[in-house]
């Protein structure tokens, strides 16, 4: 293994940190540090490939749709003609996008994601360094909430006390509290996993227990709705990918074992104190507008889809298009559609609605495919992972989580996460003596221990 390639996985280690810390990486200045950080990434991987003279590169298609995105975006914004003339100006070139400048910003930030996922897929290539991310997300998930807790208390209104937000309301180091707890619901989405599939040493168990438990409470606490909605959808899968049709029993005690968790969360946020989602939905109960203005959003999205099929109005350019069909005051200008399944039409189209549903096949073919892996803990891993991704796809019918960079960064990894759980590896974890009897038996764990030593490998 080449230094090269070590830094490079240094560097994927690092992005999921940093992207989240710089205020979610959706400032121009940090946006343009996060591209150095993808550039210096394929150096890495070039001086790699030259040191070892082969380029690794991954086949799965789950990448397909990051590179199709931006090379659609691209070609809206070729000029095709000239606008005619308006308000004495001329020579306006005619492109399918109605602000080309932000579909091109678009275009190449698509393109870093498809760089910062394609070489995930390259360097996470080892169970341990699937177990070093792992604890990079469960870490850090686990110290974020923490301090994300604190800060709500001690300075609400200012992420580090330092950086004022207004017109929204900020949690952790997101301005935007639906992104904290869209970011909480991937970081105890591996924890979850291991626990539910039984990769985790009886005595480490608590120690993960307290951490969901303090990632749960502060996803409650940010008030996000969509994220509490999130939450349980994640769970319900998890309770579904990790129990059998037959098994009764496993299916009771593992939703009496969520149903505990979940109680164990909401008490901790009551007994913090504060806004939480819960008192959100409680108000939302007594509200005219339940949807608090998403409904009209849509509905204007929904006229800006049907006079702009079928190519879409470009990538980052909802906001000029939503204007014209907006009945409101136009006072505050709608930039989001808050349901990127809505906006990845309007966005792009029919194109973009193609893209869209080969992704999502793509994702649960290969997480359902994971799931069923022979290794319990990459088993847990991927489970966890697939279960992750599951709830930011719930929470995106609320809202536009996926557009945070720190959000792309963190779900990309764990749909690298699926596709690596799916591949042996000679430095696998060898199961607990527990897990092999209640798998094997007697009789079959004698023979994998025989087999072990005769291979000199783990199976």
């Amino acid at each position: 293994m080449t230094w090269a390639n070590r830094l490079a996985f240094v560097l994927i280690c690092a992005t999921i940190i940093f992207t989240t810390l710089a205020y979610g990486t959706v400032h121009q200045p940090v946006l343009a540090l996060f591209y150095v950080v993808i550039a210096a990434m394929m150096v890495m991987w070039a001086i790699d490939g030259l040191k070892t003279r082969t380029i690794r590169f991954n086949p799965s298609l789950i990448q397909v749709p990051l590179l199709a995105a931006a090379v659609y975006g691209a070609i809206q914004t070729i000029p095709f003609g000239e606008i005619a003339e308006t308000a004495g100006l001329s020579g306006v070139p005619r492109t399918i996008s109605l602000d080309p400048f932000a579909t091109q910003m678009s275009a190449l930030h698509f393109f870093a994601l498809f760089i910062f996922f394609a070489a995930s897929l390259v360097f996470i290539d080892s169970a341990t360094r699937i177990r070093k991310i792992v604890g990079v997300i469960a870490i850090f998930g686990f110290i974020y909430a923490f301090f994300a807790i604190l800060q709500s208390v001690l300075s609400p209104g200012k992420i580090y006390g330092i950086y004022e937000v207004r017109f929204a309301v900020p949690f952790g180091s997101f301005v935007n509290r639906h992104n904290f707890a869209a970011y909480m619901e991937m970081t105890m989405s591996i924890p979850l996993g291991l626990l539910f599939a039984g990769g985790i040493a009886k005595d480490k168990r608590l120690l993960y227990l307290t951490a969901i438990a303090l990632m749960g409470v502060a996803l409650l606490l940010s008030g996000s709705r969509g994220g509490f909605v999130a939450m349980l959808a994640e769970v319900i899968l998890l309770v579904m990918l990790t129990t059998g049709a037959s098994s009764r029993k496993a299916l009771v005690l593992k939703v009496g074992f969520a149903g505990v968790l979940i109680a164990a969360i909401i008490v901790g946020s009551i007994f913090i104190g504060g806004e939480s989602s819960l008192t959100r939905i409680a108000e939302t109960a007594t509200s005219k507008d339940i949807t608090t203005d998403r409904g009209h959003i849509w509905s204007v999205t929904m006229d800006v889809i049907t006079h702009n099929m079928p190519f879409g109005v470009g990538f980052g350019a909802l906001g000029v298009a939503y204007t014209p069909y907006d009945s409101y005051s136009g006072l505050e200008r709608v930039e989001q559609a808050h349901n990127d399944y809505l906006q990845v039409v309007a966005d792009a189209g029919v194109v973009g609605a193609i893209i869209g549903l080969l992704f999502l096949f793509w994702l649960f073919r290969l997480g359902l495919n994971a799931s069923k892996t022979e290794n319990t803990y990459r088993r847990g891993v991927a489970i966890g992972a697939l279960a992750g991704c599951f709830a930011i796809l719930v929470h995106s019918i609320f809202d536009f989580v996926l557009h945070t960079t720190a959000i792309s960064v963190l779900f990309i990894i764990l749909m690298s996460l699926i596709v690596a759980a799916q591949n042996r590896y000679e430095d696998d974890i060898e199961l607990p003596d527990w897990i092999k009897r209640r798998k094997y038996g007697s009789a079959g764990l004698a023979s994998i221990s025989d087999a072990r030593r005769v291979s000199g490998k783990i199976p």
